[in-house]
């Protein structure tokens, strides 16, 4: 990792109310270091991570993920029951699930109109509305 990548992490950690780790520090510049938004599973963290020679386990790059969405700096995307993305894009738009790639990317948000949404049940609130578009390559 380049030190620009190092010092962008840690700034982004900052930001964020996050301790800065050796191992959150690490991920953390992998994640944001290049400046740019970032679709990741754990396991693909984690091997990229590895790849690099950071000492990690799979379980901490898992805690890290946790304590980064607790924090607000990254978000959540469910595609199914067992699998999670990451994003660090933290401001609400749909994605494209691409089922041929098990890959998750950005749909365009400016194309994207949902007139009208149901009530909540009574005495629950709408908090958030993921939309994950599901793709295949015909």
């Amino acid at each position: 990792m380049t030190p620009q990548a190092t010092k962008t992490g840690n700034e982004w950690l900052e930001r964020g109310g996050v301790r800065p780790t050796r191992q959150r520090v690490a991920l953390a510049a992998l994640l944001v270091g290049d400046g740019q938004h970032r679709h990741v599973t754990a396991e693909s963290l984690f091997s990229e991570v590895r790849r690099l020679g950071e000492s990690v386990s799979l379980a901490t790059v898992y805690n890290t993920l946790r304590a980064f969405c607790d924090a607000g700096l990254i978000q959540e995307i469910m595609v199914d029951g067992s699998k999670s993305y990451f994003d660090t894009n933290t401001h609400d738009h749909p994605h494209f699930f691409w089922e041929d790639e098990n890959r998750l990317s950005d749909a365009p948000a400016e194309e994207l109109e949902i007139a009208r949404l149901p009530d909540a049940p009574d005495g629950a609130a709408i908090t958030s509305v993921d939309v994950v578009i599901r793709l295949r390559r015909t």
